[in-house]
């Protein structure tokens, strides 16, 4: 066709686009770089005509498209073979590196290399990965990963959107009270007929801003690795990357940049248009497209709120604790007002487990208590003693049986103490957890040494037969299969009981032993005071 009607390669249609532009917005390869090099030997070295060709009538270029449409390997490729169109901005004023981080959610977990594809690298079995389709999938994901990094790096490197965003403002708006000094200064609006009404469209946030709100720590971090100043660049709500880090619960973000000394020192004093502190952040959560569904328990997420109020509360200084917003809340009073709502879910939440939880405990109790009182293979009549008392499987089932009569028991006591809790919000942080989890843990014991007992007595009453050796080991299999059974379905809650108990014992060391930080200042102060006696006692002598 294009031998017939050369015409056809630069023709447009209603919407600007031209066949290299169609190619790129629905990722069809083959066709871009058979346009693209058709594009190349008509206009070798012209790049300005090139560029009514790579855009279309609403400002978008082919790397906005190729970007929009998830194809990063083929928006890598344009954007190496067009750099004229990084700095480009579609309709909107965004750049592509603004769009890149708008778009980084769908790979923001899959950065690290798959530990398959470090393994077929290093073997060199490529041409068994494409044969195989699970390997060939997993290989080609991690390309298109690979291409969205580089990508990153390279728009990164050559854009230029943060100079025209503002930077940390200089004037004080700090109030620890709610008594205004005077008239609010306010804009002056006329309503006369002939006046007319500036309508000013608010301009896209920064690449780092819009990246911190979609959580993608890579661009972050490139982001500051290549312009360390642009850490304290704000939106227009006045706001910078920690503040906004902390209101989309974006952790691994708001973990790097406290690590960062000198520019935490500066962050966490900022304070937003509407007055709000960092502290203020905790209660302000995001709700807006680019936070994910979260489905956590409400108490759990209570929980994480509390922990991260005290983990901000503790790198803010003094002044910013006690700062008051334009609302006349500060950040203590705003974080119960906001978590009042979630408080009564959580605490509906932790009575609907808690009485769940003790009725299940109850029925372990009743059974357990049950069965202390049938003997496996009876009574001697004589004597009344036992008659298989001398089996080792005798005595697991005694061991057993009462184990689990005493953990269910515990756990309905501790199942009582939850019931009965005023349900504070500051119960949440750790004591109302605590005590579910070591009623649930210790429901999870009953269960598993009831099982062990039942399978117990099984054995001991099939241990009279003699013979059918075959029958034995598949009643030995029977009978322990529940507990195989449990143990791996609970083996996720217990690495979750394993974890928290490990935060709390932690918890309790750190409230002991004193910090490395601690010493030190302690030493300071020492020899400060040892510093400052010494002139007194030379001029003694």
């Amino acid at each position: 066709m294009l031998r017939r009607a050369p015409s056809l390669l630069t023709m447009t249609d209603k919407l600007g686009e031209t066949p290299l532009f169609c190619a790129a917005r629905y990722g069809n390869t083959k066709s871009f770089y058979f346009f693209k090099s058709e594009m190349n030997r008509r206009f070798p070295e012209d790049a300005a005509s090139l560029m009514g060709f790579l855009r279309r009538n609403n400002k978008e270029t082919i790397l906005h498209v190729a970007i929009h449409s998830f194809n990063f390997a083929l928006a890598l490729d344009i954007a190496k073979t067009y750099p004229m169109l990084i700095g480009e901005k579609d309709g909107d004023g965004m750049t592509a590196l603004q769009l890149l981080a708008c778009k980084s959610p769908r790979f923001k977990r899959r950065f690290e290399k798959h530990f398959i594809c470090k393994l077929i690298d290093w073997i060199c079995l490529k041409e068994i990965a494409s044969r195989v389709p699970i390997l060939k999938n997993i290989k080609e994901k991690q390309l298109v990963i690979d291409s969205t990094k580089e990508l990153a790096t390279l728009l990164i490197e050559n854009d230029a959107s943060w100079e025209e965003t503002k930077p940390m403002p200089t004037q004080n708006r700090v109030k620890l009270h709610r008594y205004r000094g005077g008239s609010t200064p306010s804009e002056n609006v006329s309503t006369g007929t002939n006046n007319k009404i500036n309508v000013t469209l608010p301009t896209p946030d920064s690449p780092l801003i819009l990246a911190t709100k979609s959580g993608c720590t890579y661009i972050v971090k490139e982001i500051l690795r290549v312009y360390s100043q642009a850490v304290e660049l704000i939106d227009k709500d006045g706001r910078n990357i920690l503040n906004v880090a902390i209101q989309y619960r974006r952790m691994e973000i708001y973990k790097a940049v406290i690590e960062m000394k000198y520019p935490l020192m500066t962050l966490r004093d900022t304070i937003d248009n509407e007055g709000n502190s960092l502290l203020h952040m905790v209660a302000m959560k995001a709700t807006d497209q680019l936070v994910e569904m979260d489905f956590r328990y409400p108490a759990h997420e209570l929980k994480d709120d509390l922990l991260l109020f005290e983990s901000v509360k503790n790198i803010c200084t003094s002044v910013a604790t006690s700062q008051v917003n334009n609302d006349g809340l500060n950040a203590r009073q705003l974080f119960v007002k906001n978590m009042e709502k979630l408080r009564i879910d959580a605490k509906e939440w932790m009575k609907s487990t808690a009485w769940g939880s003790a009725g299940f405990g109850l029925t372990i109790a009743t059974l357990s208590f049950t069965a202390s009182y049938t003997v496996p293979g009876g009574l001697d009549q004589n004597t009344g003693h036992p008659i298989m008392g001398g089996k080792p499987f005798f005595i697991v089932f005694t061991l057993a049986n009462g184990l689990s009569l005493t953990f269910s028991i515990t756990s309905l006591i501790t199942f009582l103490f939850i019931l009965t809790s005023s349900f504070q919000l500051k119960d949440f942080k750790r004591s109302l957890h605590c005590q579910l989890l070591l009623g649930l843990t210790l429901v999870m014991l009953s269960v598993l040494m009831m099982m062990i007992s039942f399978a117990a007595s099984l054995i001991l009453g099939n241990t009279s037969k003699k013979g059918q050796d075959w029958t034995k080991i598949i009643l030995y299999t029977i009978s322990f299969l529940p507990v195989t059974v449990l143990i791996y379905t609970t083996t996720p809650v217990c690495y979750t009981l394993l974890k928290v108990f490990k935060e709390i014992l932690g918890s309790i060391i750190a409230s002991i032993l004193p910090t490395c930080s601690d010493v030190e200042s302690r030493k300071i102060m020492q020899h400060r005071r040892l510093s400052s006696q010494a002139p007194t006692t030379s001029s003694i002598v």
